[in-house]
């Protein structure tokens, strides 16, 4: 059981919570596209994306609608039908990250929402690397999560930005650039919020 679903016991009210709350962000004017948008900058369309953790599918039907191939993978089953519910023409997949493989590769491979603090505890490395075995040669991994209890929907933080380093090194990946936000502010080592991209080598195949 991942950390996620240790939130809520009733997984289709949660994926309705989560969708409604979204919903409101963007009635209220709030930016809800960042991720999307810092997808745009490192890759221009057309791409393929994978889509990891995507929930409800906000990143993954935003940029199909920007002109890239997305493929969108959630262990949640009532967040994917959410999104089949919003984009019946997308491509989704119900699967674990640790175990994840989808026998291709994409240039973006991005994990949003805090999806890696948020997986099942023990799996992190396991999932990086299905991650990382994702990602073209001279593709990208980008991963935004929370570093402390203010940025995540948990009391502690359970995953240090040097673990997550350790697991894209012994996955092949190279650190590339780090901000404290989508939207590209610097990022400093009490910032509360780290949004990573590694790459993996032209050249090197997994």
């Amino acid at each position: 059981m991942t950390r996620w679903d240790d939130l809520s016991e009733d997984s289709v009210a949660r994926a309705a919570q989560y969708a409604a709350d979204m919903a409101e962000r963007q009635l209220a004017g709030e930016e809800s596209h960042g991720e999307a948008d810092a997808v745009m900058r490192l890759r221009p369309a057309p791409a393929t994306v994978l889509d990891a953790g995507c929930g409800t599918g906000r990143v993954a039907i935003r940029l199909r609608a920007k002109g890239y191939e997305v493929v969108g993978v959630d262990a949640d089953r009532a967040m994917l039908d959410v999104a089949v519910s919003l984009d019946p023409d997308g491509e989704w997949v119900h699967a674990d990250l640790a175990g994840l493989a989808l026998e291709r590769t994409f240039d973006v491979v991005i994990a949003a929402g805090n999806v890696i603090p948020l997986l099942a505890a023990g799996t992190e490395a396991d999932a990086v690397n299905c991650l990382a075995a994702h990602v073209n040669p001279g593709g990208v991994l980008i991963a935004g999560f929370g570093l402390d209890p203010e940025h995540l929907p948990l009391e502690d933080a359970p995953v240090t930005i040097d673990e997550y380093d350790e697991w894209c090194a012994a996955a092949g990946l190279t650190a590339v650039v780090r901000c404290a936000t989508w939207e590209g502010e610097p990022w400093t080592f009490d910032a509360g919020y780290a949004v990573s991209v590694h790459r993996r080598d032209e050249g090197v195949s997994r």
